[in-house]
C-alpha cells in the first residue's frame, strides 16, 4: 500500500483483522477509534478525505460560516456598546481559506488519532463480498486489495438529495456542496428547503448581505422543533428581512440573463441569483455491493438494524447515515461505539433516540432533547409547561442577544404537580452550549423538583432554564 499526505501509512501489513470499517465518517471513524481503544486490530477503508460530510462539506464547514456571519452582526452592532466601528465588508474569500485551515487541522489531527491507535487506513472504495468477511478495496492509493474481518461496520454516510426540475450546476442551481465552498455570496438566493440545514444558510447568507426567500412544503420551518421554538425563529427572520413561505410546491426553474426564475406551483415566479436546494441527504450505500450480500435495504434506501446496529446478515453491523436514524455526526458516534461493544460481547446500551440531543445553529440558535408539547400529547401525556424568555435574563441583555426562550414540558402527576422532565426546548442566545444539562435531566428521568434544586450561577444563561424549572414547582424568583 502506498500511503499519501491524505491518509497515514497503515500501522501493519496485515490483511485478517478483527474489524474491518467501511467509511471514514463520524460513524466510521469513531468505530475505528473506539474499537482500537479496545484493543481490537482495526482496519478502516475511505474513498475521500477521512472526516466525511461532517468535516467537509456538514457540521464545521457550516458552523464555521455561521461564526463569520456571528463575527459580522456583532460589528454592526459595535455601536450599541460605545465601540465606534465602522459599518463591517466582507471578504469572503479571507473567510473561505479560514474554514479550510480549521479542516485542515481537525483532519490532521484525526490522522494522528488513528495513526497513534495503529489503525491501518486503507485509501479507496470498500465493497462488501458476498461472504460478508471479504471487503475489496479498489479505486485509490492503496492499489486493489482484498481484507477480511471477524467483524464488518458499515459506514459509508450520505449524499445530498436533489429534487425533479433543479438540476445541480454549481452556479445558478447549488446544495451544501457546493455552497460551502463559494468565493462569493450571491445578492439574491432562494432556499428549497426549510429544515435545520435550510434555516441555518438562510440565516447565514442573510447576516452577510444576501436577500433571502425560504420556500418549505411544510407547514412550518424546522418541522420537529416545538412550535413556540419554531415561531420564534421564523418572527426573527422576517424580522432581519428573510421572506419564509410555508406550504409551497416548487415545479421548476427558468435560467435568465440574469440568475434564474424559481416557479411555485400556484404562487408567483421567484427570481433569484442562485437556488440553493436544502431538502436533506441521502444514504450513500451506491458502491457497497449490497445487493449480492442478503443485507437488508428498506424501500427508502437504508441498511436495516436492530437496536445494536446489527444489519440482517451474521457479522455485519451498519452505523450513521446509511441507517434510519437522525444524520447527526454525535449520533454517528454513539452508534459506532454500540457496534464495537457488541462485537466485544459487552451488552452495550442501545441509542435512546427519542430522547436525542438536538443542535441548529441558525441566529437565533435553537437545541432541544426529548419530547415537543404536541409530540407528548401525541404520545398519550398529560404535560404541564413553563416558558421563560430571555428578555428578562441578565445576561442576555448584556449581550444585546434577548430574542427567545427557554420551554420545559413536564408530565403531570395524578396530583396535578409537575413530574418528570420530558422535553427541554430552547431557542436563542449560545442555547447549543446551554443543552447539556437540559439533556441529562432528560435521559435521566430527572423530575422537575430535582432539576430545579440545582444551583444556576448568576449572571448567566442558564439561569433561564432555573427559572423555568422554579416556576413549575410553583414557586419561583423572577
Amino acid at each position: 500500500m502506498v500511503p499519501t499526505a491524505e491518509n497515514p501509512a497503515p500501522a501493519s501489513t496485515d490483511t485478517h483483522f478483527d474489524v474491518v470499517v467501511i467509511g471514514g465518517g463520524p460513524g466510521g471513524y469513531a468505530s475505528a477509534l473506539y474499537g482500537a481503544s479496545a484493543g481490537l486490530n482495526v482496519a478502516m477503508i475511505e474513498r475521500q478525505r477521512i472526516g466525511g460530510t461532517c468535516l467537509h462539506v456538514g457540521c464545521i464547514p457550516a458552523k464555521e460560516l455561521l461564526e463569520t456571519a456571528a463575527v459580522h452582526r456583532t460589528v454592526s452592532h459595535a455601536k450599541e456598546f460605545g465601540v465606534l466601528a465602522d459599518a463591517p465588508g466582507l471578504d469572503f474569500g479571507v473567510t473561505q481559506d479560514r474554514k479550510q485551515g480549521v479542516i485542515d487541522q481537525l483532519v490532521d489531527g484525526l490522522k494522528g488519532l488513528l495513526k497513534g491507535r495503529k489503525v491501518t487506513v486503507l485509501d479507496g472504495t470498500g465493497r462488501l463480498d458476498a461472504d460478508h468477511r471479504t471487503v475489496h478495496v479498489s479505486g485509490g492509493e492503496s492499489g486493489d486489495v482484498s481484507i477480511t474481518g471477524d467483524a464488518v461496520i458499515l459506514a459509508a454516510g450520505s449524499a445530498v438529495r436533489t429534487i425533479p426540475g433543479f438540476d445541480v450546476d454549481g452556479t445558478l442551481v447549488v446544495t451544501s456542496d457546493e455552497l460551502l465552498s463559494l468565493r462569493e455570496l450571491p445578492e439574491r438566493a432562494v432556499v428549497i428547503g426549510g429544515g435545520a440545514i435550510g434555516c441555518e444558510f438562510a440565516s447565514m447568507m442573510s447576516d452577510l448581505g444576501t436577500e433571502v426567500t425560504i420556500l418549505e412544503a411544510l407547514p412550518k420551518i424546522l418541522p420537529g422543533v416545538d412550535k413556540d421554538a419554531a415561531q420564534i425563529v421564523e418572527r426573527s427572520f422576517k424580522k432581519r428581512g428573510i421572506t419564509v413561505e410555508t406550504g409551497v410546491q416548487v415545479t421548476g426553474h427558468t435560467p435568465g440573463e440574469r440568475g434564474t426564475t424559481v416557479h411555485v406551483d400556484g404562487g408567483e415566479d421567484i427570481e433569484t441569483d442562485m437556488v440553493v436546494v436544502s431538502v436533506g441527504r441521502r444514504p450513500f450505500t451506491d458502491l457497497l455491493g449490497l445487493d449480492q450480500t442478503g443485507v437488508s435495504v428498506d424501500d427508502r434506501g437504508f441498511i436495516e438494524v436492530d437496536e445494536n446496529c446489527r444489519t440482517s446478515v451474521d457479522g455485519v453491523w451498519a452505523v450513521g447515515d446509511i441507517v434510519p436514524t437522525a444524520q447527526l455526526a454525535h449520533i454517528g458516534f454513539a452508534e459506532g461505539m454500540v457496534a464495537i461493544r457488541d462485537i466485544l460481547g459487552e451488552d452495550p446500551q442501545p441509542v435512546d433516540y427519542a430522547r436525542l440531543p438536538w443542535c441548529i445553529y441558525c441566529h437565533p440558535e435553537v437545541a432541544f432533547a426529548g419530547y415537543s408539547e404536541e409530540a407528548a400529547k401525541e404520545a398519550g401525556y398529560d404535560v404541564v409547561v413553563s416558558k421563560h424568555r430571555y428578555i428578562g435574563n441578565g445576561r442576555a441583555k448584556i449581550i444585546g442577544d434577548t430574542d427567545g426562550l427557554v420551554k420545559v414540558i413536564a408530565e403531570k402527576g395524578p396530583d396535578g404537580e409537575a413530574g418528570r422532565i420530558l422535553g427541554v426546548h430552547m431557542v436563542g442566545p449560545w442555547v447549543t452550549e446551554q443543552l447539556g444539562q437540559a439533556y441529562m435531566a432528560v435521559n435521566w428521568e430527572a423530575t422537575v423538583a430535582e432539576a430545579a434544586a440545582f444551583i444556576q450561577p448568576h449572571p448567566t444563561l442558564s439561569e433561564n432554564l432555573g427559572e423555568t424549572l422554579m416556576a413549575l414547582t410553583g414557586r419561583s424568583l423572577h
